[in-house]
């Protein structure tokens, strides 16, 4: 997921799809635990979009505080 298009979204969209890929993350280990998985990269990208979403949540917290 690009920067700038997680930028564009709304917070609550942002919580929700943060919601979602932390769902996701669950079920990638789960499948590479069991049985493997096609693309292990997958983890980290997974991983790096979450990080992503809550570095704009932050930032977005600390434009508030600071008004």
């Amino acid at each position: 997921m690009k920067i700038n298009k997680i930028r564009e979204m709304s917070s609550p969209d942002l919580q929700k799809e943060l919601s979602e890929l932390k769902t996701e993350l669950f079920k990638l280990r789960f499948s590479l635990a069991t049985n493997g998985l096609e693309n292990p990269n997958k983890i980290k990208e997974v991983k790096k979009d979450i990080a992503k979403i809550n570095t704009i949540l932050t930032e977005r917290k600390i434009a508030q505080e600071q008004k």
